[in-house]
């Protein structure tokens, strides 16, 4: 024996299937590997029967260091899996070979997010093969500094021609949640998406409850009917937007701006401190809404696809 105990790269790499007791840790790889924009717990982590689901993890010393997941995107995508890494960013790639030879059927893509300021993760999809598809962005506002006075001329001049904002009532009538349910699909129908940024499709009853549930909707109107909103979801100290949408024969008015700033005086005036938003680099007139409200964008997220 020489008295040296080998490095943590020369120790051998043991890739295996998740197990229970591995949740803290990869509860915590998962998060730090989100740089905390996202807390989880090993609730979250079980072991799954599903077929369509696989998570391993990498373990040196006897100790996890790395973790993958695949799963289906999402309903919107339905041919296409999600793939996830956590941890030590050099053995993404033992665990994806490992993946590939365990690829459930059916699926005809891979797609992977991150953000671009993440270079374990982005290094890592750029040298497996996977295309730069999509871009999205994200951006925070600081409610502390939000002034609805800066809007105040747009809502009289709106005024004037017979638009008032409020937000909507959960028991609103049923006209009311026609018209919202309708406008929600024209913001389905419309606004420019890549597979990151494309909502599961809601019925008018799953829309209602979503509502009623987790979220304040703030509504434009013109002779009593709805003809713009913007739905938001309280999360602990922040509010994210979920979306904004005016009916096209009310465009390029500054309904959304005045809509998504009332939400925001709300959400100041009740206690929130920041507010969160996002979509595809594609949809310019929301970036060009969220500037004019002072919300500061963050580093691109990026959708990396690879066929299968």
């Amino acid at each position: 024996m020489n008295g040296f105990a080998p490095a943590p790269t020369e120790m051998a790499l043991v890739l295996r299937p998740f197990q229970k007791a591995d949740a803290p840790v990869v509860a915590r790889l998962v998060t730090e590997g989100v740089r905390g924009h996202w807390t989880y717990t090993p609730e979250q982590f079980r072991e799954s029967a599903d077929p369509r689901r696989l998570r391993l993890v990498a373990e040196r010393g006897g100790e996890v260091v790395a973790t993958l997941h695949l799963g289906p995107f999402g309903p919107a995508t339905p041919d296409a899996l999600r793939l996830d890494l956590a941890g030590d960013g050099t053995v993404f790639s033992a665990l994806y070979l490992a993946a590939l030879s365990q690829l459930p059927g059916r699926f005809t893509r891979l797609l992977g997010v991150t953000r671009e300021d993440w270079p374990e993760k982005m290094g890592f999809f750029h040298a497996a093969g996977f295309r730069n598809a999509w871009q999205s962005w994200g951006a925070h506002l600081d409610l502390s500094g939000f002034d609805f006075g800066r809007v105040r001329p747009l809502e009289e001049r709106l005024y004037l021609q017979g638009y008032e904002v409020e937000r909507l009532s959960p028991d609103a009538t049923e006209a009311d949640w026609d018209a919202l349910h309708a406008l929600y699909e024209v913001g389905v129908r419309d606004a420019p998406r890549n597979p990151t940024t494309t909502p599961d499709p809601l019925t008018r009853t799953e829309l209602r409850d979503m509502v009623q549930r987790e979220e304040v909707t703030f509504v434009a109107r013109h002779r009593g009917g709805i003809v713009a909103c913007t739905r938001l979801t309280p999360r602990g100290h922040e509010v994210e937007s979920e979306q904004t949408v005016t009916h096209p024969a009310h465009r390029s008015r500054g309904l959304a701006t005045l809509v998504k700033a009332s939400a925001l005086a709300w959400a100041r005036g009740a206690g929130y401190t920041h507010a969160g938003t996002g979509g595809t680099v594609l949809n310019l007139p929301m970036l060009r809404v969220n500037t004019r409200l002072g919300y500061v964008a963050e580093a691109m997220w990026v959708t990396w696809e690879k066929g299968l």
